[in-house]
């Protein structure tokens, strides 16, 4: 018979098993808790898997993951495979087929899994949690807002539909050489995913460009359009002036395209951008866009929606269609990797 104590800390959770016989029995800590987030590092390459583990909080309940919510100004932590759940009820449509839903929550898993071997307190507005429940990290629902999301019968229905893929993926991550890899995804491809070095200042052999051709037939935000004035476009992307033909030396002319055919490096106004600074100052949807003028204002029209990099969620969803198994989905759109039990990187002394 054990008693159990929640020891609090800050920045750590200790659970403690004591044999009433007086017998320290167990003591496992979640480590690595109080190292200080990393300032500005949504942008900086993953950092090398240091060594350090994180055991299991406790034998019923496994490896907790505490989540800072941004409405409620909370942290509140749940088991893993519980996050996974509100990850892949928050990241992707629960109508997408199952085998495209298990291919997420594999990402999700790995993703978060990741950071805690590799203590990635990164982009964390507070110190005693690993994540928060935006696309900063990963979106994430807690089951209250699920229940208030959908009504009572859609709820059981969905639930049982996101509780299926989570069991039948229970514990797998995606590794290469035996390490988490950095999971990736993103909702709608141009055609084509995008080699890791084209859209951040890092290579990974895992992350490259292969054609995505479902997207195009299947999601609604393949293609979009936006207007923005010509004074606005000047103060986003601080030039004095940008002519309206393209011939110009002080128009906008592609200078550069990517493997994965967005736009690599742009002239405007003179100045020289690349295709991911323009669509993040403008707020476009892709990287891979056409324009025309219409007096004084552009007409931006963008292909594909999110960087690019890593599984297309609607391209997942089309090759589910086809009747490819999550295995094939992942081991396409992340080049060379393996699947592996998280729970053997966990379980590491």
């Amino acid at each position: 018979m054990f008693k159990k104590k929640r020891v609090l800390r800050k920045g750590v959770i200790l659970w403690m098993t004591v044999c009433l016989s007086s017998m320290l029995c167990v003591t496992i800590i979640v480590p690595g808790l109080l190292v200080k987030k990393i300032p500005n590092a949504d942008h900086l390459p993953p950092a090398p898997i240091d060594g350090g583990q994180l055991r299991e909080t406790s034998t019923e309940q496994g490896l907790m993951i505490p989540v800072y919510l941004t409405k409620q100004a909370t942290v509140q932590t749940v088991p893993l495979e519980q996050y996974v759940r509100g990850v892949l009820a928050a990241e992707m449509p629960v109508e997408f087929e199952l085998e495209a839903l298990k291919a997420q929550a594999m990402a999700a898993r790995t993703y978060v899994v990741r950071r805690v071997i590799e203590k990635d307190f990164s982009n964390m507005p507070v110190d005693n949690a690993l994540v928060t429940d935006t696309t900063a990290h990963q979106a994430y629902l807690t089951d209250q807002e699920l229940q208030e999301k959908w009504d009572k019968k859609s709820y059981e229905t969905n639930m049982a539909k996101i509780n299926r893929a989570v069991d039948e993926t229970k514990d797998q991550i995606l590794t290469y050489n035996h390490e988490p890899i950095n999971a990736t995804f993103f909702s709608t491809s141009n055609g084509y995913t995008e080699n890791s070095e084209d859209y951040w200042p890092f290579k990974s052999p895992y992350l490259r460009s292969v054609p995505s051709p479902w997207d195009i037939k299947l999601s609604s935000h393949y293609q979009e359009s936006v207007t923005i004035s010509y004074k606005t476009m000047l103060q986003k992307l601080g030039v004095t002036s940008i002519a309206t033909l393209d011939t110009s030396a002080k128009g906008m002319k592609v200078l550069s395209w990517s493997t994965g055919h967005r736009i690599k490096s742009i002239s405007i106004g003179g100045k020289t951008f690349s295709g991911r600074e323009v669509r993040e100052k403008l707020g476009l949807a892709s990287s891979q866009f056409a324009w025309k003028w219409a007096g004084s204002q552009i007409i931006i029209t963008t292909y594909g929606y999110g960087h690019g990099v890593g599984l297309s969620q609607w391209g997942a969803n089309g090759m589910a269609k086809e009747g490819k198994t999550a295995e094939e989905i992942v081991t396409y759109y992340y080049t060379g990797i393996s699947i592996e039990k998280a729970s053997s990187f966990l379980h590491k002394s």
